[in-house]
């Protein structure tokens, strides 16, 4: 597939070429025409070979430069106005050396061969030169045009996919959450408590309405301080402990400042629920689920690793939340499975980055 684009790119290339040494021998060479009767078989061919020579090697440079600077600049959504102009005059600096080079020997030192007839070889040798100056000027400044106007496109289409990705996996994570299934778990659990202990069916009560408060309050924004994100979990965390009691361990180590750092809403109780949804645990085989920071990069959640024969992953929390960073930053979530860990890692974003609402019936 990549080889065929590119032959369709050197294609479209060299009709380019063609066209435009056929309106310079319209316009430029009909009056030399006219005054000689003919031109020397050897001098067109000579203009049209060092045309495409130039032609294309100025397209390559001029592309090779670009994609040098995007590299660089990988962060910003284009090359801007003065990395255009730094390419534009580098692809001067590589390009013109070899066009004078190439006219000085047709001229001067193989014209017996070029058959380039003119009373002054040097007034020619300007003339062509400076014709080549415009014509690679210009086509070095319609190239780098070409390339904004199309990565501005491109941005404009991978923002748009990825507010609706972001859209989708924001629903999918709280439709997750306000699920019939989890509630009617939430009740029953509450049921057994108003028998059993009033004093702590009270505290879930309050745990329950402080998570669904949580995420009726939030639904609209998709990223969230880590503080407000670790207090729903601590609810969460109580709720599960009372559900499963002494078949799950969770401990919490955060040693950065939570009001710092935001994290997109839901995350780190998404990758609870996941450990829990894929492993076996039991009383004799607790499941271990550790939620700690590593400097100030990332928060890692680390759980013991007993997969559920029955129910084979299928990862679809884990691409939501990868989807969803993937909106901020370019630092990726990281998964490591080693010796029955498993362990994900996802990045701490900075307070000041830029916060996207969408809203859930937009």
């Amino acid at each position: 597939m990549i080889k065929i684009t590119h032959i369709k790119k050197i294609g479209y290339r060299f009709l380019v070429v063609n066209i435009v040494f056929l309106l310079i021998k319209l316009t430029v060479n009909h009056e030399e025409n006219r005054l000689n009767g003919e031109d020397p078989i050897n001098e067109p061919i000579f203009y049209y070979i060092s045309a495409v020579i130039l032609f294309l090697l100025t397209w390559q440079v001029n592309d090779w430069l670009i994609k040098r600077s995007s590299k660089k600049n990988i962060l910003k959504p284009n090359i801007g106005f003065s990395n255009s102009l730094k390419i534009l005059i580098e692809t001067l600096v590589i390009v013109l050396p070899l066009t004078a080079l190439i006219y000085y020997l047709a001229i001067f030192e193989f014209n017996y061969i070029c058959k380039i007839d003119s009373e002054n070889p040097w007034l020619q040798f300007r003339i062509d030169f400076f014709r080549a100056v415009l014509l690679l000027f210009s086509l070095s400044v319609c190239n780098l045009f070409y390339y904004m106007t199309k990565r501005t496109k491109e941005i404009e289409n991978s923002m748009h996919r990825l507010k609706q990705e972001v859209m989708t996996s924001k629903y999918n994570s709280l439709k997750n959450q306000i699920s019939p299934h989890f509630l009617f778990n939430s009740l029953n659990i509450l049921t057994s408590l108003m028998y059993q202990d009033r004093d702590l069916a009270s505290d879930f009560v309050t745990r329950l309405a402080s998570c669904y408060r949580y995420i009726l309050d939030n639904k609209e924004a998709d990223l969230v301080s880590l503080e407000k994100e670790m207090n729903f979990l601590d609810s969460f965390i109580f709720m599960m402990n009372v559900r499963h009691k002494e078949s799950l361990y969770i401990t919490t180590h955060i040693s950065v400042n939570p009001k710092d750092f935001l994290i997109p809403t839901l995350s780190l109780q998404m990758l609870v629920e996941n450990a829990l949804k894929h492993n076996y645990f039991s009383k004799e085989k607790p499941l271990e689920i550790s939620i700690f920071s590593v400097n100030n990069k990332s928060l890692v959640v680390q759980n013991t690793l007993r997969k559920r024969k029955e129910e084979p992953s299928t990862k679809l929390g884990i691409s939501n939340i990868k989807k969803r960073y993937a909106f901020y930053t370019n630092d990726p979530v990281t998964i490591e499975e080693e010796n029955d860990i498993y362990k994900i890692a996802i990045p701490l974003l900075q307070k000041t980055i830029k916060q996207f609402n969408i809203p859930l019936d937009s």
